[in-house]
């Protein structure tokens, strides 16, 4: 968590890049992330040569090898783009000392051209994505600013277990500053659902509309929290560094930016890649354990621009949030959980056939366990749509007996497009019934979390909304008789007489 100093410092790097005419938060966070990398490049490599130093002042003298090195000896030469520096000149801790006009061309002319050839060498997972990065860094004064704060040792991106926490902070203000905040589901909502699915080191990962990949990174912290002992083992290590968690988005913007909060977060080699979700047929059915996401909703897709294998999931709808849970269910291995965000129509929908056929389906052919149904005002200000998260375990063979309602009616923020902290937070309740299931059992329907029977899901055609199955109770309320009120006018009409009489006679 980090705390409200290093929140100003972070605060103080965002006015500065807006006060420098760098007011697009889309770009500013795209070169923030770049100037994150570079540095990282260096930081990991004066670790390699720490450790190379300690064994040699320790009498063993192993010669260190430079291939795996990011930064060699000698000069970077790229005869097609006239450069020929010393590696040297690359290096974050030598060129933040560099005064601003030098370090600006330095970093335009020479470290960015040297990134971009990264990918080929797969050193890191991001370093695929920066053949397309762009130095986008007005003035010199402002690079310096930029280089300084990220440099700053209290800020957080020297420490492993804060960078994830600032770069999501850096994120946000993409949210705030009213620009791509719809690639962004809040924080809290995110932390909520990873809480509700509680992945463990046996889980496959995936969210098929990653975005910023906000769903994997915490559920990449959830485990490194929950999991530090079993991480020490070399087969668990190397399961969550290389095969736990994927991520496709169609934004190759989103796949650098989601595929460097995995990295702040300690995921090393996410598979993190461009794919047309929806649109492509690829070998990925049956493949994942646990699915957590946010897609795109309200848009519509032509049949014939879908995968087939999700059209015969679908029944040929053209609504994207009904496709994204039929291409969820070809994903999933069967026993594989899915937390997802839906909009309220999902649960609600009656003008459709297409909706009800997918409920259907995951009350009979699946297990539906839950539904939490939110308020609408979670993602304003981009959107008031109601939404809910629906939970579900793939089994093609049925198994639903009771589905879990909660009625979700603050999550600590004000619902108005200002979003201010507020004390009503349902949240923690949320988690803590959701983890004592068993004492739910006990719960009626006049409160605001019950489980219902399967067979009261058919009986109402298999309508999800809350208020089918909400009892509340009617208070009766007795009113003064006519004949009292029509009393009590004439005594108020007397007294209001005699008054005037008075008044009149004092005239």
């Amino acid at each position: 968590m980090i705390t409200g100093e290093i929140k100003n410092k972070l605060d103080r790097l965002w006015d500065a890049m807006w006060s420098n005419q760098m007011t697009n938060p889309w770009i500013d966070i795209q070169q923030v992330t770049y100037l994150i990398f570079i540095k990282m490049l260096d930081d990991n490599q004066i670790k390699q040569e720490r450790k190379y130093n300690d064994m040699k002042a320790n009498g063993i003298d192993i010669a260190m090898d430079e291939s795996k090195l990011t930064f060699k000896s000698g000069n970077y030469v790229d005869e097609e783009k006239g450069i020929n520096v010393p590696y040297n000149n690359l290096r974050w801790s030598v060129f933040k000392e560099f005064d601003s006009r030098l370090m600006f061309d330095n970093l335009r002319d020479h470290v960015f051209p040297f990134i971009k050839s990264l990918h080929g060498t797969r050193q890191t997972a991001f370093a695929n994505f920066m053949k397309d990065a762009q130095f986008a860094v007005t003035n010199p004064y402002i690079l310096s600013k930029m280089v300084v704060s990220l440099s700053d040792e209290t800020l957080g991106f020297n420490n492993k277990d804060m960078m994830g926490d600032c770069y999501e902070y850096l994120l946000s203000k993409m949210a705030t500053s009213g620009d791509n905040g719809q690639f962004r589901t809040p924080r809290h909502i995110i932390d909520m659902m990873v809480e509700l699915a509680s992945p463990t080191l046996k889980d496959t990962i995936i969210d098929p509309a990653m975005g910023s990949a906000g769903f994997l990174a915490e559920s990449a912290k959830f485990i490194k929290e929950h999991y530090a002992k079993e991480l020490m083992n070399k087969d668990n290590n190397k399961h969550f560094h290389d095969t736990m968690f994927t991520g496709f988005d169609t934004d190759t913007d989103m796949l650098r930016i989601g595929c460097m909060n995995m990295t702040l977060h300690g995921v090393e080699n996410p598979t993190i890649r461009y794919n047309n979700s929806l649109a492509e047929e690829y070998d990925e059915a049956n493949k994942y354990s646990l699915i957590l996401a946010n897609p795109p909703f309200a848009g519509s897709l032509d049949p014939s621009t879908v995968a087939p294998s999700i059209n015969q999931i679908s029944g040929g709808t053209k609504k994207t949030e009904l496709l994204f849970l039929s291409l969820f269910l070809r994903l999933l291995n069967t026993g594989g959980r899915c937390v997802s965000i839906i909009p309220v129509g999902v649960l609600n929908n009656t003008n459709e056939s297409a909706y009800t056929r997918l409920r259907k389906a995951l009350v009979e052919e699946q297990k539906l366990e839950a539904i939490i149904y939110m308020p609408s005002g979670v993602f304003q200000p981009y959107s008031g749509v109601q939404t809910g998260i629906l939970v579900f375990t793939k089994t093609n063979s049925g198994g639903t007996d009771k589905v879990w309602l909660y009625n979700m009616e603050a999550d600590g923020l004000s619902l108005d497009q200002k979003r201010t902290p507020v004390d009503a937070n349902d949240i923690p309740d949320v988690v803590a019934r959701w983890k004592n299931l068993a004492e739910e059992v006990n719960r009626t329907r006049y409160e605001k979390s019950f489980f219902v029977d399967k067979h009261d899901i058919v009986d109402n055609d298999y309508v999800f909304s809350f208020n089918k199955y909400q009892l509340r109770k009617i208070e009766k309320k007795t009113y003064t008789p006519t004949s009292e009120l029509l009393k009590s006018i004439d005594e108020l009409e007397r007294e209001f007489k005699l008054i005037m009489e008075e008044i009149n006679a004092l005239g």
